[in-house]
């Protein structure tokens, strides 16, 4: 356990991570935080601020390093998948849509820098890579949001639409449907930026 002078903001958020982890979004408080690292909250607050800057710092704790590394001679289509799969498997890591469906568009903006390098160097111009990039995150995230809907350890209900419980169709299925939904996003791009 850190000391209150030695505790950092890192140590911070990984304690919030792990009881995101452990008990749900709701379950990550200030006071909480404090006490899973032994010590009183004032700290925690001058290191973080509020709670929001604490979802916020998960959020971009989760986000960041998210970009595999681009491999010699990769194209930008296929790195597009590849980004868009560790931006899924990470989302869902995350065990709660609520975080990163709050997430400040900086995390997200960061996280997108490596695709929309890819997709610059393979001659896509400034705006069609900006505009790309944004439809596969927006895709991708809202895709994880409806397979992984918030934890039942949620205190806030909302009421479902029909249809919208993913219940009924298997793993491989969704990685299907999930790999369908890229691929015709990823040729429409390529369409409209020819």
């Amino acid at each position: 356990m850190p000391s209150e002078l030695e505790l950092d903001a890192d140590q911070i958020v990984a304690a919030a991570v792990e009881i995101m982890r452990e008990s749900g979004l709701d379950a990550i408080s200030m006071r909480g935080v404090a006490t899973r690292l032994g010590v009183t909250p004032p700290p925690v607050y001058s290191r973080i601020g509020n709670k929001d800057a604490l979802i916020d710092a998960v959020a971009e704790h989760l986000l960041d390093d998210l970009a595999p590394e681009p491999q010699r001679d990769e194209t930008w289509p296929d790195y597009a998948r590849r980004w868009t799969r560790q931006l899924r498997a990470r989302l869902t890591d995350a065990a709660d849509c609520r975080l990163f469906l709050q997430a400040k568009r900086p995390a997200y903006l960061k996280a997108s820098r490596p695709l929309l390098k890819s997709m610059r160097r393979d001659g896509m111009s400034t705006d069609m890579s900006v505009r790309a990039c944004r439809l596969l995150t927006w895709a991708t995230v809202g895709f994880v949001a409806i397979d992984h809907p918030p934890s039942g350890h949620s205190t806030r209900r909302r009421g479902r639409l029909a249809g919208s419980d993913p219940a009924g169709v298997t793993c491989e299925e969704v990685d299907e449907l999930f790999e369908t939904h890229i691929d015709y996003l990823i040729e429409g791009i390529r369409r409209d930026s020819a």
